[in-house]
């Protein structure tokens, strides 16, 4: 129906059309899906489709959209048809090189804010932020919270340049220190002092899940940001063995975890002599986020 160039469509009919259509085809959140890829294409807020609900679209402008949403049919996530997602309430420039940052991990940053708040006053904070993809974590703490300095690593160039794009949008560039390397290599040349802090959100999804993911993720989203190819406790692992060269004393380390892995990725805590171990739930009450201090 939407192929029909000689129909007129106002935003209120074109958004009832397409939302059922959604719907019909079992895509979820399919109002939101519309409204972003609609005001999008009509480079406008949300809230102006329903002020001009009875505004009919031109024929370039109902071209863009049905670009857009043949996208969407095909199960590319809305993120990244439209370019950006929020986190923490600022806007990330996301594509298909980056992992797009998810509201759980809002959980993580705030935890991070939260120890870092209870610093002595005029006291810097210097952070790793371990798998940075979009950089969202490490620009969000710089933004956010007063006299840090953060270190983010990501073993992808790709990824590196999408951080550093948002970063150099939110103004905090001179804050943070990208640095391309993998983290299951030798590390110390790339870290010459110890931090306060070590944060990370590492692919957690085992290989075993990743083939039951949904193709929004498996097919659109890059691997090796969402999976370890392994059992899904890789990074933390890894986390576990290094904290005790690059984290001072004191310091805290700072992950978030899959569903039903906080019980595990707290055992791993401890063999590594971590203190003060905790874990803390997100907005849907699901263990999200592990604490650890290192002795």
């Amino acid at each position: 129906m939407l192929e029909q160039e000689t129909q007129a469509w106002s935003i209120r009919d074109l958004m009832k059309f397409t939302i059922d259509h959604l719907r019909q085809h079992g895509f979820g959140e399919a109002r939101l899906t519309v409204e972003l890829l609609l005001s999008h294409a009509l480079q406008c807020q949300r809230i102006e489709l329903y002020t001009h609900f009875d505004k009919p679209l031109s024929t370039g402008e109902l071209k863009t959209f049905r670009e857009l949403y043949r996208r969407r049919l095909t199960h590319e996530p809305v993120q990244y048809i439209v370019g950006t997602t929020s986190f923490m309430g600022l806007q990330f420039a996301v594509d298909k090189r980056v992992f797009i940052p998810r509201p759980e991990t809002e959980t993580l940053v705030e935890q991070v804010m939260m120890k870092c708040n209870q610093r002595a006053e005029g006291e810097e904070a210097y952070i790793l932020d371990v798998g940075t993809g979009s950089g969202n974590i490490a620009v969000s703490l710089a933004k956010l919270v007063r006299k840090t300095w953060i270190t983010s690593v990501d073993r992808s160039v790709e990824a590196l340049e999408v951080a550093q794009t948002n970063a150099h949008s939110h103004g905090v560039a001179a804050n943070i220190t990208f640095v391309d390397v993998n983290f299951f290599e030798p590390l110390e040349s790339h870290f010459p002092r110890q931090f306060d802090f070590l944060v990370s959100n590492p692919p957690y999804v085992s290989i075993r899940e990743w083939q039951d993911l949904d193709p929004e993720v498996r097919q659109f989203e890059p691997g090796l940001a969402v999976s370890d190819q392994n059992d899904g406790y890789e990074f933390y692992r890894r986390i576990g063995e290094v904290a005790g060269k690059f984290v001072r004393k004191g310091g805290w380390v700072i992950v978030e975890v899959g569903h039903e892995q906080s019980e595990r990725v707290s055992e791993l805590f401890r063999a590594a002599a971590f203190l003060e171990i905790s874990v803390v739930n997100d907005l849907q009450e699901i263990p999200r986020v592990v604490l650890g201090r290192c002795s």
